[in-house]
């Protein structure tokens, strides 16, 4: 197994995870930050931290590429499947708020939202990350519903709507009786 070095650590996330070993409300959690120090304190790769933290060298590699990307949060467990968490108040009012209003008024690159853009930037905003299946569910208790955008052709032209009402009687095919009887066999 070849050696994951953890990333030099800023005295904010050392202290962070020096109060997090010792007030962790999970043993997991507990478990995740002590083979994080182990590896910033002591310099020791995953092969040398895993029998004295009982995980497997890959968990604690794992937990180590993890820790380089996300930071502190990255060690918390990822939401878990089952029964989705319940959104604040507060989260749902803002979420009526935000569908309202235009993505790109927000200063986002795209011009419609869908349910999980949505749910991505509730999350970046707030802090609250609630799947986009209970986004729906909450937009649909409020009355709003994320249909296909429809798209109309217009023309400059008055009697347009006319003309399109002509062509479409004229592309529809009519059945004459030849046509709907039974083809006979050949012998």
């Amino acid at each position: 197994m070849r050696p994951i070095y953890l990333r030099p650590l800023t005295k904010a996330e050392h202290t962070d995870l020096d109060r997090l070993y010792r007030t962790a409300p999970s043993p997991r959690l507990r478990i995740r930050v002590q083979a994080i120090l182990l590896a910033a304190e002591q310099g020791w790769h995953a092969g040398e931290i895993a029998p004295i933290v009982r995980m497997s060298p890959t968990s604690v590699l794992r937990w180590i590429k993890r820790f380089n990307a996300e930071g502190v949060r990255g060690l918390k467990d990822a939401p878990r499947p089952g029964k989705p968490k319940k959104a604040s108040r507060a989260y749902r009012e803002r979420l009526e708020e935000i569908v309202r209003q235009r993505p790109r008024s927000l200063g986002l690159e795209f011009s419609l939202w869908t349910l999980r853009r949505l749910a991505d930037f509730m999350a970046e905003e707030t802090g609250e990350r609630v799947s986009y299946e209970s986004v729906r569910r909450y937009l649909k208790a409020a009355g709003i519903a994320f249909r296909r955008p429809q798209h109309t052709i217009t023309s400059p032209d008055p009697e347009y709507l006319l003309k399109k009402s002509r062509s479409r009687r004229s592309e529809t095919p009519c059945r004459s009786k030849a046509s709907s009887t039974t083809p006979t066999r050949r012998t």
